[in-house]
């Protein structure tokens, strides 16, 4: 990666650890907000740490925002009837009443909701997950909970290859999904091979790591040191940080 690179891209290359303490610290921050005006600069404050993890990330992680979009579908349709004060409805949609309280309340987890999606997708794309798990444990995480999310990173894409290929494998022997019994009974068959596959692939990898000397304990990188641009990330964020702060507590929600 040249020069001009690195500078255009200033979350990469940044200390695991100082990502990790930004991702708790930010996320926490953004979640306890109680305005609509917070929370819409926490989501632009989350827009300029994307955009500063690099320009790959900006297209490449734009489908990861559709989950929590589903997500939000549900709080729209739920949120805006569940208040019912006086003087507070808006419109009334047959015997349901939109009130301004529920509207204001969706909004609100709305904005928060994608601040925060933003901010982890600017992090976790910015250095690699091995490196952030790294960092964590290097900040004093639990040694088999980051053990665990290690296993778990490797082989969920492993299990989904393996899903995807008994898949293919059905699709050629012409499954066609239905709403019957035949379609259930296929999937719960297909459910049960993932576990016996997933099983064995646990055993086969336990026998392996014992082999190689495993004694129940990860060896992780530990060469972790702060450069002068990591300083000014942290200046960076506790700007973005103390601007939310002050938005939230001086406009009323």
């Amino acid at each position: 990666m040249t020069l001009a690179e690195r500078t255009k891209e200033p979350l990469r290359r940044a200390d695991p650890r100082l990502l990790v303490l930004v991702l708790v610290l930010w996320s926490f921050l953004l979640a306890f907000l109680e305005t609509k005006d917070a929370a819409l600069a926490g989501l632009l404050g989350s827009s300029l740490l994307y955009l500063l993890s690099g320009p790959k990330n900006v297209f490449w992680g734009l489908k990861n925002l559709l989950t929590i979009n589903l997500f939000l579908v549900f709080v729209w349709l739920i949120l805006p009837f569940s208040f019912s004060y006086p003087g507070s409805i808006v419109y009334r949609l047959g015997p349901l009443a939109v009130t301004r309280e529920g509207l204001d309340l969706s909004i609100l987890l709305s904005l928060k909701a994608l601040a925060i999606t933003l901010g982890a997708m600017a992090i976790t794309g910015a250095s690699s997950v091995f490196d952030l798990l790294a960092g964590a444990r290097r900040l004093g995480a639990p040694e088999k909970l980051v053990a665990l999310l290690l296993l778990m990173t490797r082989y969920t894409q492993v299990i989904g290859e393996q899903y995807h290929r008994l898949r293919q494998a059905m699709r050629v022997r012409g499954f066609n999904p239905k709403t019957n019994f035949h379609t259930l009974r296929s999937y719960a068959n297909l459910a049960g091979l993932l576990l016996v596959r997933g099983i064995d692939r646990a055993e086969r990898v336990q026998a392996a790591m014992l082999c190689r000397g495993y004694t129940g304990r990860f060896w992780i990188r530990t060469d972790f040191k702060f450069q002068p641009r990591d300083f000014l990330i942290i200046f960076l964020v506790l700007c973005l940080s103390c601007l939310v702060t002050v938005i939230d507590a001086r406009l009323p929600s």
